[in-house]
């Protein structure tokens, strides 16, 4: 019996040099060339390396139970005269099998009998017995990686060797936002500990999986493991999102489209509504710019029929991403603004990405058709790419040129609306109690928690019990959008409502009911939305490349006057480079400056920044008296340029030294204020400001700033070739025939 186990051995043994070859003809699965040990932190893998040259069972460690033992050892002397007749043909038989599988490392992930657990824990005692002493050289050692919980229970299948070595193929990453290290490594199918010990070991930088990675560190990881970053506003990480549906039944009517404007900043979307309401809503907004999603309603007959129709305006710059997704998430129908001179910009492929994974309805307005430009067939093709055709190439997309100055083609716009609404048949059932979406939201400091809101089904009333995520309260107030104070408001109606007990969060659905406890079970379901906070933790927490752990941090305290502009405000920060200075949010909220907000920028050294709010005349003697750095903005670009500027003030400054002239120490004298270098100007000049360099037998000995030069005594600013002169600085060290390099320090443009 001891004879067929010691066979069995030798043939696992074989079988392994086997499966060494095999796996040796497929470079995909397994690469001998460096062989490496690879940990996972998060032990999704149970990874062992064996080197078979050196297998050996330590005779101390002995994981078999005594009834083990014992059936062993009688088995091992019923079978001693087999075993002694073949020792020499095992012997030989050993030493040929040991050279062929000499060297070999194998990476043990495989679900195979022949690496099963019983056979590498099956001691191996007795069965040494019979190798000749002259072999020992040959005796296996085994040795089994060090790694904590590792079980040989979770050995994988062989197509997974493929997962557990890094993918280092020239591949690229879409990046859309910055991630942490371990969105990171499944994104280039590194594990996450190799990762962390490159940041250690290359940056020098102590990292955990849930750290946060910046743009510029993400690039360079990327780049080592031969990845190349492609930034997009893709729609990866969108949520799923699926349209709520009024389904037709008796009590169904129909109900006014929502109609949402979206496209690239500049393309004229807000002079387009301008047109449609005949407004100027331009010249009310600060800086011309629209960095709010506001709701406005018409009325207009087509076909003889009085048609409704709510526009939505949305911002266009890149910052205000979250807004634009929100309109277009209660759309019916998006009009995506493009201007004819400058054709297909970003942010009109994120609206139609959108369009398309939304499956929206959406028109084509080509603006500013006034312009003398034939650039309308290039921006259909361009659009053709998308899987938008317009109708005159075939699809079913509707193209409108028009002019919002002229007022060309406005009130066909306003036709193929009401046109596309009709045919899409949008019902409601006003008897249903309230649901919709919560489009903003902020804090009024006499009301409180304002929202507003689109009721997309049923009627909201004053009086009705209103939830959103895990907050509840009593509607107390409707405003419409005129600003008149209403009772009721119904379907496809954007209305302002006081009545929640803390702010909403904007994005989120609201539901009404009839009683408390109904909404009391629906905030128990739902929990509030950690968008801010996970923002505020990205931008807190990141890893950046600089090696110097100390590096200096601008600590701000953010107040905005509602949550959409503090989300693109967090957005627009979150892409600024943190490699010189780290940006440390220490508070950010909306509403007025207040008391508290005082106090934690005294306590915390912290700089305030106010969008779209105001102080009151305590709040302002406060920061004056306590010399508290603040400004506030009204556009929010201005805010993002003035910190910027911030963090650059923290920067130290670089130069660039340009040689202006060189001098050979000829004597050196002692005087009251020091040592004196008597010199003579080789060539070029020497300045009282210039920046000198020592250097004795071509070693430097000392650099820095020139404190004096003189001449007979007499200071002077500047020494030309060929000169004498002496000359004083923070050295005392001077001796004959040291060489001096004069340089001009220009000041580098700072950069983050």
């Amino acid at each position: 019996m001891f004879y067929k186990s010691y066979y069995f051995f030798q043939f696992k043994i074989f079988s392994i040099t086997n499966l060494f070859y095999k796996l040796s003809y497929h470079e995909d699965l397994l690469l001998l060339k460096k062989p490496k040990l690879i940990y996972l932190i998060d032990k999704k893998y149970s990874t062992v390396v064996f080197n078979i040259n050196t297998v050996a069972q330590d005779n101390s460690v002995n994981i078999s139970s005594k009834t083990d033992k014992k059936s062993r050892v009688s088995l091992y002397e019923q079978n001693s005269v087999k075993y002694k007749n073949s020792k020499s043909k095992i012997a030989k038989s050993k030493r040929k099998e040991v050279n062929v599988i000499k060297d070999v490392k194998i990476l043990n992930n495989v679900p195979d009998d022949l690496l099963a657990q019983d056979f590498l824990t099956e001691p191996n005692d007795k069965l040494y017995k019979g190798i000749p002493k002259s072999r020992k050289k040959f005796k296996l050692k085994q040795e089994i990686s060090k790694n904590n919980d590792l079980s040989y229970n979770n050995i994988q299948s062989e197509e997974n060797i493929k997962n557990l070595a890094p993918n280092y193929s020239h591949d690229s990453i879409t990046l859309t936002s910055p991630m942490t290290i371990q969105e990171l490594s499944v994104e280039l199918n590194v594990p996450n500990a190799e990762i962390i010990t490159y940041l250690f070991l290359e940056r020098g930088t102590a990292a955990t999986i849930n750290q946060m990675l910046d743009t510029s560190t993400i690039q360079t990881i990327a780049k080592n493991y031969g990845f190349n970053v492609v930034k997009s506003s893709s729609l990866k990480q969108l949520p799923s999102y699926k349209k709520q549906e009024i389904k037709d039944s008796p009590m169904s009517e129909r109900r006014s489209p929502i109609i949402t404007i979206l496209g690239h900043v500049d393309h004229g979307k807000t002079t387009l509504l301008d047109a449609i309401l005949n407004t100027n809503l331009v010249r009310k907004e600060y800086g011309q710019i629209t960095q709010a999603i506001s709701g406005y309603e018409i009325s207009f007959d087509y076909n003889y029929e009085k048609h409704n129709i709510i526009f939505l305006d949305t911002p266009g710059h890149e910052s205000f991403k979250k807004m634009r997704l929100r309109g277009a998430r209660v759309t019916d129908i998006i009009l995506l603004v493009i201007a004819i001179d400058d054709g297909i910009q970003p942010q009109t492929i994120e609206v139609i990405n959108y369009i398309n994974h939304m499956t929206l309805s959406c028109i084509i307005v080509i603006t500013k058709a006034d312009k003398l430009s034939n650039n309308v067939n290039k921006i259909k093709k361009d659009l053709a790419n998308y899987d938008l055709v317009c109708e005159d190439l075939g699809g079913k997309v509707p193209l409108v040129e028009v002019s919002s100055i002229s007022g060309k083609n406005i009130e066909s716009l306003l036709s193929k609306i009401c046109k596309l609404s009709i045919s899409k048949n949008l019902l409601a059932d006003s008897k249903q109690p309230a649901r919709g979406t919560i489009i903003e939201s902020y804090l009024d400091k006499q009301q409180g928690a304002i929202a507003n809101i689109l009721v997309q089904n049923g009627t909201l009333k004053v009086g009705d019990i209103i939830a959103s995520e895990n907050l509840y309260g009593k509607v107390k107030s409707i405003t419409n959008i005129s600003r008149i104070k209403i009772s009721s408001s119904g379907p496809s109606s954007i209305v302002q409502i006081l009545g929640f007990t803390d702010v909403p969060p904007a994005g989120s659905l609201f539901y009404s009911f009839n009683c408390e406890k109904d909404a009391k079970k629906y905030c128990l379901n739902h929990s509030h939305s950690k968008q801010l906070d996970n923002l505020l933790k990205s931008l807190n927490t990141r890893i950046t490349l600089n090696l110097d752990s100390n590096k200096k941090q601008l600590k701000l305290i953010i107040k905005t006057d509602s949550q959409g502009a503090l989300e693109a405000i967090l957005d627009l920060l979150s892409n600024i480079s943190q490699y010189k200075v780290q940006i440390n949010i220490v508070s950010a909220n909306f509403g007025n400056i207040s008391n508290k907000d005082i106090e934690l920028a005294l306590a915390t050294n912290s700089f305030i920044v106010a969008f779209n709010v105001s102080a009151t005349s305590h709040i302002s003697s406060l920061l004056k008296k306590y010399k508290i750095s603040f400004k506030f903005f009204n556009i929010i670009y201005d805010l993002f340029e003035h910190i910027r500027g911030l963090m650059l003030d923290l920067i130290q400054p670089e130069y660039n030294e340009i040689l202006v002239g060189n001098a050979i120490v000829k004597t050196v004298f002692n005087m009251n204020q020091g040592y004196v270098a008597g010199c003579t100007v080789n060539e070029g000049k020497l300045t009282k400001n210039s920046y000198i360099y020592v250097y004795r037998d071509s070693a430097i000995v000392y650099q820095g700033y020139i404190n004096s030069l003189k001449r007979m005594k007499n200071d002077i600013q500047e020494v030309i070739a060929v000169t004498e002169c002496g000359l004083t600085a923070d050295f005392q060290l001077w001796k004959e025939s040291d060489k001096i390099e004069a340089y001009d320090l220009v000041p580098k443009e700072k950069a983050l």
